[in-house]
């Protein structure tokens, strides 16, 4: 949206330096540029030296023009200081990082829609008679159990990063508003731990689930009328815009693991290690399954969390090998957990006969993502502690 005629200006936030600044990212300063410069009486007035040079042809999101817009080639371009000369990219910053939760709420969000459309799909296409012979014709797909296996997957993952995303949200109003300092500092440690998971973990989750979706469909989904590949292309770039997933994983392993020792990590395992206990207490078999599950996640992140503290100085290529591997065990773990404690509270709100078959959906979804999902963390961490070696052991020439 660098340029559109959607109204009358528009106001261009752009880094840049001012003479004689320093060298390097140090030296950027933000400004204001307007596309017309406004007059003391808020008139519009002549238009600035800013000026769209191409629209990018992108391969999703092609209702957001990405515009190349070009400064000063006309006698040069007035733009005002925000804030202090040089302070630019930690002005910029606080915006971004507000915009990564964002785009973890955009993944989320077309990954929900993604999910509504394939069952949708999968109740009306009518395709062969299910394997169990429980119905003597051809049925809707959605009694194929490979179809409900997608479904459930990108049901899971949707439900679970859309937990993870919400606890964030309200750590991140507690550190801002609530009234002991000392509970303020918790939270704000927890919500900046949680950033990278929510951007990373869940734009990626949100490009496996619109894959799925057009799995789901079959040839059709192939096909541009039904719409379930615009949310497949669409989906890409949230992995990529306001920091790549491997940026997200850098964020997570120096600045939220390896300067705090592990701390804040090892805080929330002991928070989930106390939901183990209350799944267990809660009697229920399906809680039994989901607390074991839990638990070899736990260990499986805390393995890791030590081997990012332990080595991400003296080996800092074996750490940054497994970092992206790490962001996904993490997020895994987190959105894991969460759904667990949605088992608890849909456990005791079915024992007093609230909406029975909302409950019961809760709990076999926090089931499947345990079984399914969950239980992909040990291998991530042999992955992650033992395998590093393996992803640098190739010279470039060799590639």
């Amino acid at each position: 949206y660098g340029e559109h005629d959607m109204a009358e200006n528009i106001v261009h936030l752009v880094l840049a330096r001012v003479q004689g600044a320093p060298e390097g990212v140090k030296g950027i300063s933000l400004f204001v540029v307007p596309k017309f410069m406004v007059n003391a009486d808020g008139s519009l007035g002549a238009r600035n030296d800013v000026h769209c040079v191409s629209i990018e042809h992108k391969m999703g999101i092609k209702a957001s023009p990405t515009a190349v817009l070009q400064y000063g080639d006309h006698g040069g371009a007035i733009g005002y200081l925000v804030g202090q000369e040089n302070r630019g990219l930690e002005y910029m910053f606080i915006m971004m990082n507000a915009a990564r939760y964002a785009v973890g709420m955009q993944g989320i969000a077309v990954a929900e829609r993604a999910y509504q459309k394939a069952v949708q799909y999968a109740k009306d296409r009518v395709q062969s008679r299910p394997v169990d012979g429980s119905i003597n014709a051809s049925a809707a797909i959605i009694h194929h159990p490979d179809v409900k296996r997608m479904l459930m997957t990108m049901r899971a993952y949707t439900e679970g990063c859309r937990a993870m995303a919400s606890v964030a949200a309200a750590a991140y109003d507690a550190a801002h508003h609530h009234p002991d300092a000392d509970t303020r500092k918790v939270n704000a440690a927890f919500y900046e731990f949680m950033v990278p998971l929510v951007k990373g973990y869940s734009t990626e989750m949100s490009l496996e689930v619109t894959s799925l979706g057009v799995q789901v469909h079959g040839g059709m989904g192939f096909i541009e009328e039904t719409g379930a590949a615009q949310y497949y292309r669409d989906a890409k770039i949230l992995t990529i815009y306001e920091g790549t997933t491997a940026i997200q994983a850098n964020d997570l392993v120096g600045r939220k693991t390896a300067r705090d020792g592990g701390q804040t990590a090892k805080g929330i395992a002991a928070q989930i290690e106390q939901t183990e206990a209350a799944l267990l207490a809660s009697g229920t078999d399906t809680a039994a399954v989901v607390a074991k599950r839990l638990k070899a996640a736990r260990h499986a992140f805390l393995d890791v969390v030590d081997f990012v503290a332990g080595n991400t100085k003296a080996s800092p290529n074996a750490v940054f090998a497994g970092s992206v591997p790490y962001l996904m065990l993490a997020g895994n773990v987190v959105a894991g957990w969460q759904l667990a404690r949605s088992l608890l509270v849909a456990q005791d709100l079915l024992a007093q006969g609230q909406d029975e078959a909302f409950m019961r959906s809760k709990i076999s979804t926090a089931r499947f993502y345990a079984d399914h999902l969950l239980s992909k963390a040990p291998g991530l961490r042999d992955s992650i502690v033992e395998g590093a070696d393996s992803v640098t052991a190739l010279a470039p020439e060799a590639f």
